[in-house]
């Protein structure tokens, strides 16, 4: 990871193409702050198996009516 967040985002932009629009750019900030999130939630252990996904689901779409 970058020294300063501000450094990351700017090699993030900086590797955008040069047509990207500020959507674009939003994006790919935006997709990158939630995959650090992601890591950072998994190497504090802070996962779901896929089992438990797939009964918590289950519950879900039963509850719905489904």
């Amino acid at each position: 990871m970058a020294k300063s967040q501000k450094q990351a985002a700017l090699r993030i932009i900086e590797a955008l193409p040069e047509n990207s629009s500020l959507d674009d750019i939003m994006y790919s900030l935006y997709f990158r702050k939630r995959v650090d999130r992601g890591l950072r939630e998994l190497d504090a252990g802070k996962t779901v198996s896929h089992q438990d996904v797939k009964r918590r689901l289950r519950n879900w779409l039963r509850s719905a009516g489904r």
